[in-house]
């Protein structure tokens, strides 16, 4: 265990020289600790502790009303626990999946766009409360990425946030069981896939990361030939996250490892059941699902991501068993995404970087 950095985020980011200090400081803690905390202010922790009620509330209903809050269109929905694969084996925590709210009508969801649709809420007190969170969370990650683009010392303080205009923004709302003899497990080693991570948790705990290790480079996340899920399950060092109160937790994704050439390690992290059941709540602040994400720092360098295609593929990995997983393929809408990958790319051939497909398709 170790106490984590804390920073406050100043009301906007313009690039001053107290901006720049600061984000110089959150580079170095992650690339010391591989994650850092940021205060919440009263605004933020009161929608973050609503948030924390509709998730105990929801969770408290029976299985039979959660497990109608599921959709074919979209990953939108309830996850029962054992349902999620991490590294060949199922963790045992309850989820809500909380994607961006497509209305039926929709073109893209009219034209087959695949994980576009309607997210299946429970109720509207969940509705409004969950919104009313990530949307507060939303502001947050457009300040933390022009720190970070500060911090990187690009030219522009938006060379980020123009990525994630309209972004596919999404949370992952968790109950962990309490311990018992079925597993100790709640989620197994693995890195996030997406750009930026900013979790809030309980006062219960349960969360590691592995911070930045020598030699550990692009084989720590899904980017690589091979993903890196269930890496380092039982390899030293873990660091526990010591639960706080009105912080969250911020750390970064295999994009921005990509994007950085491995300047900024994509954080490995795991969730160890504890005695007591807990809750958490991860927002994933996004790229535009149409997206090309390219090097910062190499212009020569011909690799992207395909947001839209990428976040496909790790969903569909993680549930291959899924009503949603079963009609991407059973409809064909992977040939839909790569006319999607085709249109972003203005036409040009593939370049030698692409995502990586499920084993199975």
């Amino acid at each position: 265990m170790t106490d984590l950095q804390t920073f406050d985020l100043p009301k906007s980011i313009t690039g001053s020289q107290s901006d720049i200090d600061l984000a110089h400081q959150m580079i170095q803690a992650w690339r010391t600790d591989g994650i850092f905390q940021v205060a919440t202010n009263a605004i933020q922790t009161r929608k973050t502790e609503n948030a924390f009620e509709a998730s105990k509330r929801f969770f408290r209903m029976p299985l039979d009303f959660k497990s109608q809050c599921i959709s074919n269109l979209t990953y939108s929905g309830y996850i029962a626990s054992g349902e999620e694969i991490t590294a060949g084996e199922s963790d045992y925590s309850e989820i809500f999946t909380i994607c961006k709210d497509v209305r039926l009508d929709d073109v893209r969801v009219q034209a087959q766009w695949p994980c576009h649709g309607s997210v299946p809420w429970p109720d509207n007190n969940y509705h409004q409360n969950m919104k009313a969170f990530m949307d507060e969370l939303g502001i947050m990650g457009e300040k933390l990425l022009k720190l970070v683009a500060l911090g990187l010392e690009l030219d522009d303080i938006d060379a980020l946030t123009k990525l994630t205009r309209d972004g596919w923004h999404h949370m992952r709302v968790l109950r962990f069981p309490a311990l018992s003899e079925k597993s100790t497990r709640g989620i197994g080693a693995h890195t996030d896939y997406g750009l930026l991570v900013i979790a809030a948790q309980d006062d219960v705990g349960g969360l590691y990361v592995r911070p930045p290790v020598e030699g550990e480079k692009r084989n720590r996340n899904w980017l690589s030939d091979e993903s890196s899920a269930g890496m380092y399950e039982n390899d030293q060092p873990w660091t526990f996250v010591k639960p706080v109160p009105k912080v969250l937790t911020v750390f970064p994704g295999d994009i921005l490892q990509f994007m950085t050439h491995n300047y900024l390690l994509s954080t490995p992290h795991k969730v160890r059941l504890n005695t007591r059941e807990r809750f958490a709540l991860a927002y994933f602040h996004e790229p535009n699902f149409q997206a090309c994400v390219r090097p910062l720092f190499d212009s020569s360098n011909d690799d992207y991501i395909h947001y839209g295609t990428h976040f496909t593929n790790m969903f569909m990995r993680c549930y291959p068993y899924r009503i949603t997983t079963r009609r991407i393929l059973d409809e064909d809408r992977l040939s839909v995404l790569e006319l999607l990958r085709n249109e972003a790319l203005g036409g040009m051939l593939r370049p030698k970087y692409k995502t990586l497909v499920p084993s199975y398709l």
